[in-house]
Formats: C-alpha cells, structure tokens, sequence
C-alpha cells in the first residue's frame, strides 16, 4: 500500500481515497515479466549469466548421488529399496510442507501427524502387496515368524483399511470451527500426495525385485535425458520448448531424446551380461544370486546386410532380445516422462515458488529430481508385466496363494497330502 501524495488536491468529481489516505494497489504479477522475459530469450541457459557456476555446483551435488546410488546398486536389493523408501519420506515431508500454515497448525495440535499416519498406511498396503511372496519365502525356516507373517500377509487389507479408517475418524474428530477450509484442503492434498507420489513411485520397488535391470535402465535413462537436455540446452539452445519450463528448449530436447535412445540400447546390452542385475530377488536375503538368464538376456546373431564397406570388420552382430524392449523404454524416456517435469513446473508455477526444496544443492528438493522418475517407474512395471515376463505359475505364487486362502489346519492337511502323493510316487 502507498499513500496518495495528491489527496489533499482532489478536485471536485474526484473519487475520495480510503480513510487515511491509503490506496491499495494491485500487485504486479511476476508473471507479467517472466513473460516478457521468455519472449526476449532471458531465462534461456544460452543468456544465463550465471549458468558456469549454476553448472558447477549441479555437476558436484551430480557426482556425489552416482558414487551413492553406485554403492547401493552393488549392495543389492534390499539397500536399493531402503533408498527408495528414504526418499519417499523426503518427497512426502516437502509436499507436506508446501500448503502448510503456521498460524493454522499451531491451532490443531497434532493435525500433521495425520498427514503421516495416511503416508505409513498407504506404505504398508502398497508395499504389503508388491513383497509378499519374498516375505513368505524368506520366513518359512521360523515357525513362530511363519505363523505371525501369514496371519499378516492373510489379514493385510483389513489391517490397512481398518487403519484408513482409524485416520478418517481422527479427522473428522478433529475438525475445528474456523479451521474446516484448511483442514479439508489438507485432507485433499494429503491424498493427493499418496496417488500422484507414493503409489507411482511404489512401482519402482517391484521393478527392483523382478530384477535391478528393470529399476536401473529405466532410472538410467531418465538421468541421462535429463543431462544430455541440460548439457545441448545449456550450449545451443536458442528455441524455448513450453511455456511451463522457461529453460527447456527444443534443442535440448531433440538432442536429448537421439542421445536416450542410442544408450538405451547400449545400456541394455551393457547390463545384461551381469546377473546381480538381471536375476530377480525372490526373497529378502542379500546374498549373491545365480539363475538361467533366459531368452531375454541371450545374445542372438544377425548378419549385416551385403552393402555394408568390406573394410567393415563385422559381418554379423549380436544384440539381445531385451535391446529392442530398452528402445520402448528410451521412446518413452525422451517424449513422454518429460512430462512429468513439465506437470511439476506447471505445479510450481501455480503457487508461485522456484523448487520443492532445497535438499540438493544445484537441483532443488527430492521431489524436483523424482517428477520424471516417478511416470518412467510405472511405464517400466506395466511394460515388463504387459510384454516380458513370462505367465507362469511358480512355487513362491502358489505358496502365496495358501497363506492367503487357507486356515492353518488346511495348511496341514495340504502338506499331508502333498507328502503322501510324494511317498507314492517314490
């Protein structure tokens, strides 16, 4: 608010300022000038500045994630999930934080509790379904555990609903006069955060157990597009992509998607000779794992065609089935998880702030590095579901399926019989 400097002048016909000689002035939208400065090319990395240091900084914070991600890919399944699970937590504290009011939570003691009681819920439904069949197997040697975890894995949706339920009626217990707008809008978003956030990055921890080649191409991939579009934007991006992302370019963009696609293939190939990749975990052990590659994994020959040069030392290569499945994962590396970057800038810029955190220095808050990870990691479950593993039934789903289904006495009579037709056919 200004005071009016010529209110004491006011000729007659002219509208009176407010009592005190106040006006209130509309303030001028930022994005009035982001505008202005999009059409002008200012907020491309081509005319940034400050673009060498910005680059620095992100290379650094870049080169200390790849040495930890690294170790924990050599660790194994059960590091890789913990990982998985650490940033969940952290995506979800930053979107929590994003609507919070102080004045507001001050005045509902132990509101934002709430919000992580549906977080943990969802955690145990989510993560009770996709791992079952490597908790039955990695139990079955303790009777004690055995019992207690197949009364769990039996009971586990009514267990989850009934907690659902519990945070339901916590909310509505809680509900204060004056306060309803904001609780219900936290309410809303809380849910939100667990579709949008939690249950897409679930994904990621089935696609680590079916084999860490189904996590780590698909993350691979999304990185290096990520880098190749920062790298041809920040060196000869002149054209701006979408309005959303100010920075984006469509020369980053195309360079980016050529680069996605030429190392999926070779990335493919590259992973699939190492079995600690390609093998699934079917238990919750961390021990060394050994299994038939399969068809998948198994190079096959193609001869090049006659008007290859003679100077061409090859007459045939071999390329694995799963290179041609790794080009449907760059195809949608580089055209369609973008998106999911662009959904968050979109998000970003509704509400009127720069990143969802400041938790990685150069690259913003967890949430800001996951937004593509998060589309690619449910594309990759439902393509390996869809297109390559192969339908069958196998020993840990039927177990499964009797600790599901029958009471501990049919369990019994089940092994009797079992053991009797084994005798037999003896």
């Amino acid at each position: 608010m200004q005071r009016d400097s010529g209110a004491g002048d006011a000729t007659p016909g002219t509208p009176s300022p407010t009592h005190g000689g106040r006006l209130r002035h509309r303030k001028r939208s930022s994005e009035v000038l982001s505008d202005v400065n999009k059409a002008n090319g200012a907020n491309l990395l081509l005319n940034d500045q400050n673009k060498y240091k910005s680059m620095l900084v992100r290379t650094y914070s870049s080169l200390w994630m790849m040495a930890g991600f690294v170790f924990l890919i050599y660790m194994g399944h059960l590091y890789i999930w913990a990982m998985v699970v650490v940033i969940q937590i952290f995506m979800a504290k930053e979107l929590f934080n994003l609507l919070r009011k102080a004045n507001e939570d001050r005045q509902l003691p132990g509101f934002r509790m709430l919000n992580w009681h549906f977080f943990f819920t969802a955690m145990l439904f989510t993560y009770g379904r996709f791992l079952s069949r490597q908790l039955v197997i990695t139990v079955t040697s303790d009777k004690l555990l055995y019992k207690l975890v197949s009364g769990v894995i039996k009971y586990q949706m009514f267990i989850c609903y009934f907690l659902y339920i519990a945070g339901f009626v916590w909310f509505i217990v809680t509900l204060k006069k004056k306060a309803y707008k904001y609780q219900f809008s936290q309410y809303a978003w809380t849910h939100m955060i667990l579709l949008m956030v939690f249950a897409q990055s679930s994904f990621t921890v089935a696609n680590i157990f079916d084999g860490i080649f189904w996590f780590l191409l698909p993350a691979s991939l999304i990185a290096i597009n990520d880098v190749a579009a920062y790298f041809f934007g920040f060196f000869f991006g002149k054209t701006p992509l979408i309005k959303l992302s100010p920075k984006k370019t469509w020369e980053g963009f195309i360079g980016a998607s050529v680069t996605t696609m030429l190392s999926a293939f070779v990335l493919a190939n590259f992973m699939g000779h190492f079995q600690w990749l390609t093998c699934p975990r079917k238990d919750l052990s961390t021990g060394w794992l050994h299994c038939d590659p399969g068809p998948m994994f198994t190079p096959e020959s193609y001869s090049l065609p006659g008007w290859m040069p003679q100077w061409f030392p090859w007459r045939e290569v071999a390329i694995m089935p799963v290179q041609w499945h790794a080009l449907a994962l760059g195809l949608f590396a580089s055209i369609i998880a973008p998106f999911g970057g662009f959904f968050a800038s979109g998000f970003k810029r509704a509400f009127k702030f720069k990143d969802f955190g400041d938790s990685i220095p150069g690259h913003g808050g967890f949430t800001d590095r996951m937004d593509c990870q998060m589309v690619m990691a449910v594309f990759a479950y439902i393509y390996y579901q869809s297109f390559v593993m192969v339908q069958d039934l196998s020993v840990e789903a039927i177990l499964e399926q009797i600790l599901r289904n029958l009471t501990v006495k049919e369990q019994h009579d089940l092994y009797e019989q079992l053991g009797k037709l084994l005798v037999r056919a003896n």
